[in-house]
């Protein structure tokens, strides 16, 4: 199992923290840093600005929002940072959510399966840099009965293939995410019901696409935080938790209210989702479970931690992508330095 970090999105007054986070996981041997993108910051931007301050680290996009580009721009993109990072890219996908594709983008969220399957042939297609043409029901390339004609690429990609992921949740997302990429982005996974709730429906997809788990690359993020009182630490993730569960989408379309239901917490869920919509965020984050926030973060003392890592090594994840949590530079820097040193403690490094 390898190791990643997570640096969310930019512009939330960590900024100068987060490159030195960047570079102090680079310095430490992470495999891959991801930057978010939402409604603020771009992803692109801050992991060109990292990547010309980092030396070996990967930089990912976790993701670029299917609604935000056209298919060609995001292969331009992709193709651009392959170059300029000397082959140090990893293509991030997903479709963001109906409020931000709909609010923010102008583009409705309908059949987010088919635009993502469709979305991951063309960007495949022009990155392999043959003339882009392509008939789907939600592109076709060149426009007909007009001037546009099939066109090529002309930034030639460091490698020929840059590695795609997909940020998916669902169990028909996860299984086409099986099918048609080269990792999944998870979020919120419990190393116990890893295997229920992603697993299974990614390895359906590979087996539908003719292939094995060999290669594809099992990524989730998980925050971490160091100290001795697992309580307390777990305390300071209830408005993170209770923002998702609770209040990212709609009453009818939140798809993290739909994981934590799956991991057997439909009574709090539904619990967590009245609060927060009712307006009572306080009461929505004092209802999320101290059993949730704990099997989906790395909480404590480096031993504990080390443990929480075994585990989901033994649970199937590839790269453990780490969010590592602290009020200062200095606490996230040893909370990153608690990452390595859990790693070597519980024999993955």
């Amino acid at each position: 199992m390898r190791l990643g970090i997570n640096l969310g999105y930019w512009g939330a007054g960590m900024d100068a923290d987060n490159l030195a986070v960047a570079q102090e996981a680079d310095r430490l041997g992470y495999d891959v840093c991801w930057a978010a993108e939402a409604y603020g910051s771009d992803a692109p931007t801050v992991l060109a600005w990292v990547a010309a301050q980092t030396e070996r680290i990967d930089v990912g996009s976790a993701i670029l929002q299917i609604p935000a580009r056209q298919p060609a721009m995001t292969a331009m993109t992709a193709a651009t940072l392959d170059s300029l990072t000397k082959g140090r890219f990893r293509l991030g996908l997903g479709v963001s959510g109906p409020q931000v594709s709909e609010g923010w983008y102008g583009v409705k969220f309908d059949k987010p399966l088919a635009r993502t399957r469709e979305y991951v042939e063309i960007v495949r297609k022009a990155m392999s840099r043959e003339r882009l043409s392509y008939e789907g029901e939600h592109w076709t390339l060149p426009l007909p009965g007009g001037p546009g004609k099939p066109i090529k690429l002309t930034v030639h990609p460091e490698r020929e293939h840059i590695p795609l992921y997909i940020a998916a949740i669902g169990p028909k997302n996860l299984e086409q995410t099986g099918e048609i990429a080269d990792g999944a982005l998870l979020i919120f996974p419990a190393a116990e019901h890893l295997e229920a709730t992603a697993l299974t429906h990614i390895r359906a997809g590979r087996e539908k696409a003719g292939l094995t788990m060999d290669g594809f690359d099992v990524c989730p993020t998980v925050p971490l935080a160091l100290g001795d009182d697992v309580t307390a630490l777990a305390d300071t993730f209830r408005p993170y938790t209770a923002l998702y569960v609770g209040g990212m989408g709609s009453r009818k379309q939140n798809f993290y209210n739909q994981l934590a239901q799956r991991m057997g917490y439909e009574k709090e869920a539904a619990e967590i989702q009245d609060k927060y919509l009712a307006g009572d965020k306080n009461g929505a984050a004092e209802a999320v479970p101290h059993s949730l926030i704990d099997s989906t973060t790395l909480l404590g003392p480096v031993a504990r931690i080390a443990d929480g890592m075994r585990a989901y090594a033994e649970a199937g994840v590839t790269t453990l992508t780490l969010a590592p949590a602290g009020f200062t530079l200095d606490e996230r820097i040893a909370a990153l330095r608690a990452g390595t040193e859990a790693m070597e403690l519980a024999g993955l490094a």
